[in-house]
């Protein structure tokens, strides 16, 4: 493979290009002392870049977005939102910049995008900073999730920048680089609607069918098409989520994207214990974005973008709002689907593939009973969410000893009678429930050990997440539940 230099990189400005309306050109801000702190070479290698003059000044400046290739035109993105249920017009990219869009050596185009690049026009007050606490946070999370096989936005690098941070203290200043399919969101769609201007919206429709679902183009309702295939991809996503324990944290519009990819990991966190009302964000105070919440709350999210698409998916309003909350409909047997098959998963039986249409299972087993008493048990008990599952897979070899520890609920033992009778295969287990995640209290050692300029816990980390499901000698620690002192765990924005 051919990797890039600096000469030869290539970024196009096709969404600035397309919805000018939508982009303000913008440069990032200089750093005073800039050095990198992490740089995923697999990743970079991925996009055809090389890891080397990632490494040179050079390849700092475009980290930092100081220096872009010939051509490109960085620009922060405009969009709105609704945030924990109120909107807001016009939000935007405050301390963020799209450089361009990269197309990889197998032809696939990805944004290069930066957070904490320094304030723009859409900053609302903020100093457009980042620290290098929450930039690692979304650097280890993003890889973790990424290595869970769900669809996710990916860290390329965090860049040191030499410069002071003042959130509650003074904190060392960092830049996050990033890559997605887009950065394309709901919010997106509905800061085109609130700007009444529907030429506008057409051509973001049109720029989102292009980007992530062609496939829609060539339908009869093309932006019925796209909607439908959001509401797919996000109902996806979501379920896989909630397989694995993921609580995102801030489940606004403008992080629900048009392409089915996890965006924003500032107060993000896994479950410990396991509980539906499991909340982690310092701002989530009635609980509306807790890990059991996120299924209705992407549902909701997704009516937003029904209403912003209004307009093209019919020129009667009522005959529009029919095709909207017909699509809108599917979100739950969708989402229903995909989750159903991930438990299946998990719990080693066979496996079906994801299908929107609620059929019984192939097997003639109706796995619903046994799935719903096994999450009322683990609502009673609270273990913790990744070690049941492996414990588990124990069991299916024979040793229940390890399970009972974590839930020792008397019903325990009747519903593994249930499951076992079916015939779980322990090694299918072990390759989809993973030993080793981003577990809260490691990120917290890591990250505070970062800003105080020691990597080696950060390196450590992602050694064990990179290969979850593979267990190794030597990381034990990273496999266990959190010590009893830890907690109540709260998150931040970083903002």
């Amino acid at each position: 493979m051919s990797l890039a230099p600096s000469s030869t990189v290539v970024l196009d400005h096709r969404f600035a290009r397309e919805l000018p309306e939508m982009a303000i050109p913008w440069q990032g801000e200089a750093a005073p002392d800039p050095r990198l702190l992490v740089l995923d070479e697999r990743l970079a290698v991925e996009l055809g870049l090389d890891p080397d003059w990632l490494r040179s000044p050079d390849g700092l400046g475009l980290l930092l977005g100081t220096e872009v290739p010939d051509g490109a035109e960085p620009v922060a993105q405009a969009y709105a939102g609704h945030q924990f249920g109120g909107f807001s017009p016009r939000l935007g990219d405050g301390r963020a910049l799209l450089l361009g869009e990269l197309l990889d050596p197998g032809g696939r185009l990805h944004d290069l995008h930066l957070k904490g690049s320094g304030r723009t026009p859409f900053a609302r007050g903020g100093d457009g900073l980042a620290a290098v606490g929450p930039m690692l946070r979304e650097y280890v999370v993003s890889r973790g999730v990424h290595a869970l096989g769900i669809p996710t936005t990916r860290a390329l690098a965090v860049v040191a920048t030499g410069r002071e941070v003042l959130r509650d203290t003074v904190l060392p200043g960092a830049v996050l680089a990033r890559v997605a399919a887009s950065h394309l969101r709901v919010g997106s769609f509905q800061y085109a609607r609130a700007s009444g201007d529907l030429d506008l919206l057409r051509r973001l429709a049109d720029h989102a069918i292009t980007r992530h679902h062609p496939a829609a183009a060539t339908a009869a309702n093309p932006y019925l098409a796209l909607f439908e295939a959001v509401v797919a991809a996000q109902a996806s996503l979501v379920a896989r989520w909630m397989l694995v324990g993921f609580v995102h944290g801030v489940l606004n519009t403008d992080n629900t994207t048009i392409s089915g990819e996890t965006i924003d990991y500032g107060p993000c966190a896994f479950l410990d214990a396991f509980d539906p009302a499991t909340v982690y964000s310092s701002i989530d105070h009635g609980g509306r974005y807790a890990y059991g919440n996120q299924p209705a709350v992407v549902q909701w999210n997704l009516a937003r973008l029904a209403e912003a698409l209004l307009p093209l998916l019919d020129q009667d309003q009522e005959r529009a709002v029919a095709l909207a909350q017909q699509a809108l409909e599917t979100f739950r047997t969708r989402y229903a689907a995909v989750h159903a098959d991930g438990m299946r998963a998990k719990l080693g039986l066979a496996h079906r593939s994801p299908d929107p249409d609620p059929d019984p299972d192939p097997d003639g087993t109706d796995l619903g009973p046994l799935v719903g008493d096994l999450l009322e048990l683990l609502t009673r008990a609270h273990p913790d969410h990744t070690s049941f599952f492996r414990a588990l897979a124990t069991a299916a070899r024979g040793d229940r000893a390890p399970v009972r520890a974590l839930v020792p609920d008397p019903a325990l033992d009747g519903w593994l009678e249930r499951w076992l009778a079916l015939g779980p295969d322990a090694a299918a287990m072990d390759g989809v429930n993973p030993v080793y995640i981003p577990r809260n209290h490691l990120v917290e050692e890591a990250l505070t050990a970062a800003t105080g300029g020691d990597l080696g816990p950060v390196e450590r980390l992602l050694e064990a997440v990179d290969a979850p499901y593979d267990e190794r000698p030597g990381l034990e620690r990273y496999a266990a539940p959190a010590p009893g002192d830890f907690g109540p765990y709260q998150t931040f924005c970083g903002t």
